[in-house]
This record gives structure tokens, sequence and C-alpha cells, in this order.
């Protein structure tokens, strides 16, 4: 596994690897993360890049507790959840006992839960409307405190996925910072399953840059190598660390 090219890994391939049967992750994941950061630092070295410039989310969201146990006792800091109930309480009491633990909200956010989501996140990287936006911004304000904040550009402009389209990213996050003072720092996609990603990544990392971001939120288990190769600063990986999901 720590040997595959940089392109899109199989989801059979990540089906049939052994920290796929529940009973073992616990002893296993280790192995896994391993295999996942060695990945990471082959895509980042052919790409002429440091390694460690490139942060691994894992992708905690309906994992049972004996699995995200295990990934902590790796040193694995950095997780992804997709909602801020099951967030807070997979993680509340967990805060206490980790205190370098960084929460990232990687699924989309309703208006009402923003005030719990800049009070409970580190980073919140599903921005993908006005509303929102206004909101994030009076909760900053209120709480002092401020998330690093990503939007979210659906760039397959797919009709059910969350994300700004492309041809209104700049315009978007131009209002995110001058008409709200949102410190927005990066972008996020997520390229649809049944096209080459590459492409994906290529035009976010494109707005990226044309608009000063310097955090690209994009690749996950199948895809992150050529993520990096891409520019990709932060990778979302679930199933290649944990296994599938129950």
């Amino acid at each position: 596994m720590a040997g595959a090219p940089a392109s899109r890994l199989s989801r059979a391939a990540v089906a049939a690897s052994p920290w796929t049967d529940r009973m073992s992750v616990p002893s296993d994941i280790a192995a896994a993360r391993a295999a996942v950061l060695d990945r990471i630092a082959q895509a980042a070295t052919a790409s002429g890049r440091a390694p460690e410039s490139i942060t691994l989310t894992a992708v905690s969201k309906l994992q049972p507790d004996d699995r995200v146990e295990a990934m902590l006792a790796t040193g694995q800091r950095i997780f992804g959840e997709n909602r801020v109930q099951e967030a807070e309480a997979r993680w509340r009491e967990r805060r206490a006992r980790y205190s370098d633990l960084h929460l990232r909200l990687i699924g989309p956010l309703q208006s009402n839960k923003a005030a719990d989501a800049v009070a409970f996140f580190d980073a919140i990287e599903s921005l993908d409307r006005s509303k929102l936006v206004a909101v994030l911004a009076v909760e900053v304000q209120k709480q002092g405190r401020s998330p690093e904040f990503l939007i979210q550009v659906n760039t397959g402009e797919e009709a059910q996925k969350a994300g700004i389209a492309p041809r209104e990213a700049d315009a978007f996050i131009k209002a995110a910072r001058e008409t709200y003072g949102l410190p927005v720092r990066g972008l996020m996609c997520i390229p649809p399953v049944d096209e080459e990603p590459a492409m994906h990544f290529a035009l976010l990392a494109k707005i990226a840059a044309r608009n000063d971001l310097p955090i690209l939120s994009m690749g996950m288990s199948d895809d992150f190598e050529t993520a990096i190769r891409f520019g990709a600063t932060h990778v979302r990986v679930g199933s290649a660390l944990f296994g599938a999901r129950p």
C-alpha cells in the first residue's frame, strides 16, 4: 500500500485491505496511518514539496469509539466531522484529555448551528452561502473566537452537492472578506465521483491562487495523491485510515 502510485486508490483495494476487518482495527490502525503518511510523503516528494507541508485530516464521522481511540493512540490529533451535534458527542470529553486536538467541520453547516460550530470547531470548511457567512461573522464577533474558515466550491456544479459554483467563487470570497469581515483562509472541494478529479483540483487551485488563499482542502482516500500533485495543503482521509464505515 505504501508504494501505491500517485493516482486513485480503488475502493475495492481499500475494502480488501486488512484494517477493514472491524475486529482487527485497533491493532492494525497504526499500520494504516503509517501507510497513508508514507503515501503522502511520496506524493509530496514527487511534486517537489515537503511532506510536512501537507496536513492529514482523519475523517472520523460514524466511526466506532474503538477505532477513534486507536487512531488517537497513534498520535493523530486532527480529525474531520460532518455534523456539529455528532462531533460534540464524540469529542467533548476527549478535548479534556487531548489539549492538542484539532477538529475540522467538513460537512454542510446549517445556519442555526453556526454558534455551536464557532464555539466548538477549530476549522469550518463548508462555507457555501451568504446567509451562513453573515451568521458566522456575527458569531465570531460575539464569541471573540475565529476558527479557520474555508469556502466550499462545487467544482462539478452538482445539484445535490453543497458549494459555490466556480463562476461565483471570486465574488463570494470578496464579499466574505470585505462585506462581512470574515477571515477566509482557503477553499475545499469534493469532485464528482464519476469524473477524473485532477481537473477539479486544478480548478480549485487556480481560484485559490488568484484570491491569495493559502489553504486547499482537497483529496480523499481514493485521490489524495493526485490532490497533492495539484497543491493540496490538507487531505481528508477516512476509509484508508479506518476501513469501511459500518
